[in-house]
């Protein structure tokens, strides 16, 4: 059994990927060729926004619009703690100092009730995460961040097709990131992420950034990364492209089914309203994980723990001095989350296989 199911995707979207990187073999134009453009100009559209910048990976993209708002070092930006190590981690890299803020307990993201508190003189972002598929409340959090002044990235990386309100994930704020990294709902075939924006002004900054801060050959206004998208990668993405809206409502579909299956058994997510999630992960609350992940992997059911410790108990943020209990609902879901197979091609057979599984093991 796949806990993610990129051999069958792969088989279905042969010929189109296949022939989209067969493409840019034959031209050669390996770095920003017209993959590249093509696919950002696709991306753009989808999402509803102006500007699509394709970049080398979702953490990449998180740095460079942190490098694009202009935080440095002393800078504060406030996220959550109950994310992957990328989020907090890129805010460290520029010197600046994540402020974290506790999730809730229901949705798992960034609880906005928390996030004026934390707001000071030195706060320079806002950064919720959209976790396991859904998107943050970014209406609130953008009403908080505009009577202070503060602009917000949505860390986009498990939500891209995800719906809002009418509006789509990544072009819910000033800039949404978001990864391609091949697990994600949209993935490619090893490293890739992309920026977007309405802001003209952002976009440049941010294409210039990833360029190593140039405007021309070899004249380098200000400090940036390489942090270009390889054509290959677009060319894959390209090949996907057509047929993710599909995927997206697959997701949907199976996600709602497992809901529908599970919900007098385990604590299963729960979709807000005005929400559409797209799963990146199926996440469910259990009691005992370790002895469930257990037995599920005797009744052949793989499991994964996204995450298991929160930013402010990793050993890379000690220096913050955060106790355990200063974020209780990031600490409490960190002990309880767990991960059941979630891909467009699970079939009801195999769906059933595991809810029985769970079923059957809950409770030991």
């Amino acid at each position: 059994m796949e806990f993610i199911d990129l051999k069958t995707q792969y088989a279905q979207l042969k010929s189109k990927i296949d022939a989209r990187m067969a493409a840019v073999l034959a031209h050669g134009q390996f770095i920003m060729g017209p993959e590249v453009a093509e696919l950002e100009q696709k991306l753009a559209a989808y999402v509803g926004v102006k500007h699509c910048i394709g970049v080398a990976d979702g953490t990449k993209a998180l740095l460079i619009a942190l490098m694009a708002l202009g935080v440095k070092a002393g800078d504060e930006v406030i996220t959550t703690p109950f994310t992957f190590i990328a989020t907090g981690e890129m805010i460290a890299l520029l010197g600046a100092k994540p402020v974290f803020v506790d999730i809730d307990p229901v949705t798992w993201n960034i609880d906005p009730a928390l996030i004026e508190q934390a707001i000071t003189p030195r706060t320079k972002a806002i950064m919720p995460v959209s976790l396991y598929g859904q998107c943050a409340d970014m209406d609130r959090i953008n009403e908080i961040a505009g009577r202070h002044g503060i602009p917000v990235i949505e860390d986009a990386a498990q939500s891209f097709g995800a719906g809002y309100r009418g509006r789509r994930s990544a072009g819910l704020s000033e800039i949404g990131c978001t990864s391609f990294f091949p697990s994600k709902p949209l993935g490619c075939y090893g490293d890739g992420g992309a920026c977007f924006t309405n802001d003209d002004e952002l976009a440049a900054k941010m294409r210039q950034i990833r360029v190593h801060g140039q405007d021309r050959r070899y004249h380098h206004p200000i400090i940036g990364v390489n942090g270009r998208l390889d054509t290959l990668q677009a060319a894959v993405l390209l090949g996907k492209f057509d047929t993710f809206p599909d995927e997206v409502a697959a997701r949907e579909r199976i996600g709602a089914r497992y809901n529908e299956l599970l919900k007098d058994v385990v604590r299963t997510p729960e979709i807000q309203p005005g929400n559409t999630s797209v799963y990146a992960q199926y996440t469910i609350e259990v009691d005992k994980r370790d002895a469930v992940q257990a037995h599920l992997k005797e009744l052949g059911v793989p499991t994964a723990v996204h995450y298991p410790i929160p930013l402010h108990l990793q050993p890379a943020f000690a220096d913050l001095g955060l106790p355990v209990e200063a974020f209780p609902h990031s600490v409490a879901a960190g002990r309880r989350v767990m991960s059941l197979p979630m891909h467009p091609f699970l079939d009801e057979a195999t769906q059933d296989k595991i809810v029985a599984a769970v079923k059957s093991v809950v409770g030991k």
